[in-house]
């Protein structure tokens, strides 16, 4: 096993170099790139550029362990929507391969593709957690989920041709928000090269217990984004600040024989880079950082658990 961080933290929007080599110096091995949206995908990921990350990562010794960019309309019931998402998905294939990972990472779309999701963050600020006033009633979630699955089988066999691995990222609201909707939708996909982003600060709000969905999720966890919650929201805090039994969370790990990265996502801790619009992360979340990596080593170390320095 071996640490990552999500380069978004430290730098939120593109240019990225200096923010892989920040990352590099802090003893990581993996780094997580992203492209927000289709715009990032085709301006910023040229072919030129995807050459010089790639050469970036490998003169530090690292991997790029995973590239995320989540698509628009992957729950639109119109097949313009579909088709773009299609598109957006094929270049973010593409761009994954030429810059040298082997997964894939979108969040799993909110079920109303023409209204904003409620932000869970203000869920324990209010008396009553409202829905939009548009929220359609009329609106067939089977037609829904069945167009889903329809277009998860499109991006399987993309990913399946590419020798890829596609790891979808549940979140609170959405089609896939827990292990169980998961495990559905693998079920009604049936490809093998799907499976999931393990992220605890989106599964834990969602009535999951973060070990136990491990243990379900076994062989079909690809890849994870570690973070600490208040089983709330969706608040991505240091391990160790929040409510998660974090040894319960590795022991399952090791269990399912889960021996891939361990990505650090902590939007939510002091200095983020996500707390400070476009700029760079304060160096206070250095710190945060480490401190989060020696947490999460000592906890291995007790269960047995080898981690890759």
């Amino acid at each position: 096993m071996k640490f990552g961080c999500c380069v978004w933290t430290v730098r939120w929007k593109a240019p990225y170099e200096d923010a892989i080599k920040r990352i590099s110096r802090l003893g990581f091995k993996g780094v997580e790139l992203i492209a927000w949206d289709r715009k990032t995908l085709d301006e910023y990921y040229t072919p030129g550029k995807i050459r010089e990350l790639r050469e970036l990562v490998n003169s530090l010794g690292m991997e790029i362990t995973e590239f995320v960019s989540t698509p628009r309309g992957m729950s639109s019931l119109r097949g313009e929507d579909q088709d773009g998402a299609l598109s957006h998905f094929k270049r973010l294939v593409e761009v994954a391969s030429e810059i040298g990972t082997k997964i894939v990472n979108t969040v799993a779309p909110w079920p109303f593709s023409d209204i904003p999701s409620p932000d869970i963050k203000r869920r324990p600020l209010m008396q009553t957690f409202l829905m939009p006033e548009n929220l359609p009633y009329d609106l067939d979630m089977d037609l829904v989920w069945n167009s889903y699955v329809n277009l998860m089988r499109k991006f399987a066999d993309l990913v399946e041709d590419a020798g890829m691995r596609y790891a979808i990222e549940p979140h609170p609201f959405r089609l896939i928000c827990n292990a169980d909707g998961m495990l559905r939708l693998l079920e009604h996909v049936g490809s093998k090269a799907i499976g999931m982003n393990w992220d605890p600060s989106h599964l834990f709000p969602s009535g999951e217990t973060p070990a136990i969905s491990i243990l379900k999720l076994k062989g079909r966890i690809f890849h994870t984004h570690i973070s600490d919650n208040d089983a709330m929201t969706n608040v991505h805090w240091r391990p160790g600040k929040g409510k998660i039994d974090w040894k319960s969370c590795l022991r399952a790990m090791k269990a399912i024989g889960y021996d891939n990265v361990l990505s650090l996502e902590l939007e939510d801790a002091p200095g983020a880079s996500s707390q400070n619009g476009p700029r760079n992360a304060e160096r206070i979340f250095d710190m945060e950082l480490n401190i989060a990596m020696r947490f999460l080593e000592e906890i291995a170390e007790e269960v047995n658990i080898k981690v890759e320095k």
